[in-house]
């Protein structure tokens, strides 16, 4: 069982929706949850109660612009550049770290958007020493490191996409993703349909500094650096997600994480859509794998220990 619970995040000025879901019991570890584009903390269906049942006390919140931190229809994807985006994150993510004896190790992962973010946060060297040190280990589930391959936009949309994102910032645009390509389960995908909270809204600022994470991804000059402070990395991605690029993910993996990360695991998700943590019943098995990587390493701080998996 989950103890669940609503809190406010402030955070410069902007009071964010936060929610938590712990054990009953003793606390193991310590689980930091960035969740994707046009999606909010509530969705994540019995993936965060299943790890809280293991011990592994979830954290999360709505970001800028998503879910229950929009206040006003103006607020929708007005999420600043990616420098406020992954301020908000360290913000949320520091007061779980703690060098007491015994504190339960602290773990972040994202999805999707959130993934691509996490990544980008775990590879930027003014927060080696205040956080990425200090994390036990990072997971990405389905991160957005390419375009699926029928939504890749031509080099010209791309290129006026920035340009407008410098001159009009806040403007909105409206980018529906069918529900049908998120996930295989007809009642998630029409929760998904239903959630007047998934406003499928950026702001062009927001989405421009989305699109430059994705392509120093994409590219391998986000990294991580050079030493061990990125300790431990888990990619999961389904081979047929239409959001993001499962080859684009795997290719990350192999060139930049199997080059940097010595504890470092990637898991294909053969046949599988973009949310593994709502694909149908099969997502226990997605629920499972992520609280064994995680409790294996609560167990050990030895990173070398482990063995690369792919």
């Amino acid at each position: 069982m989950a103890v669940e619970k609503e809190s406010t995040f402030e955070v410069d000025g902007a009071s964010l929706y936060a929610k938590s879901w712990e054990p009953e019991g003793p606390i193991k570890a310590k689980l930091i949850f960035i969740h994707g584009f046009s999606d909010h903390i509530n969705r994540y269906y019995g993936f965060f109660p299943s790890l809280a049942a293991r011990g592994i006390a979830v954290y999360g919140f709505d970001q800028r612009g998503w879910g229950r931190s929009v206040k006003k229809p103006a607020d929708r994807g007005l999420t600043g550049p990616t420098s406020r985006v992954l301020a908000d994150i360290v913000a949320f993510i520091e007061p779980h770290l703690s060098d007491a004896p015994g504190a339960p190790p602290v773990f972040v992962m994202g999805h999707s958007m959130g993934g691509g973010q996490v990544m980008t946060l775990a590879c930027d060297e003014q927060y080696q020493d205040r956080i990425v040190s200090k994390v036990r280990g990072w997971l990405l589930e389905s991160p957005f490191i390419g375009f699926a391959p029928e939504l890749k936009p031509s080099f010209i949309k791309v290129f006026g996409g920035r340009l407008a994102g410098k001159l009009f910032p806040h403007r909105q645009l409206v980018n529906p993703i069918p529900p049908e390509d998120l996930s295989r389960d007809p009642e998630v995908q029409k929760s998904i349909a239903a959630d007047e909270l998934m406003h499928n809204t950026g702001t062009l600022e927001g989405l421009s500094s989305m699109l430059d994470r994705t392509d120093g991804l994409t590219k391998g000059t986000i990294r991580p650096p050079v030493g061990d402070k990125v300790k431990a990395i888990w990619v999961g991605h389904g081979s047929n997600d239409k959001s993001t690029d499962y080859n684009a993910s795997k290719r990350y993996f192999d060139r930049v994480i199997c080059g940097t990360v010595k504890d470092r695991t990637f898991k294909r998700y053969d046949g599988w859509y973009h949310q593994l943590h709502a694909d149908g019943p099969c997502s226990e098995e997605f629920y499972k794998d992520v609280g064994d990587w995680i409790l294996e390493r609560s167990e050990c701080a030895d990173s070398g220990k482990f063995e690369a998996k792919i």
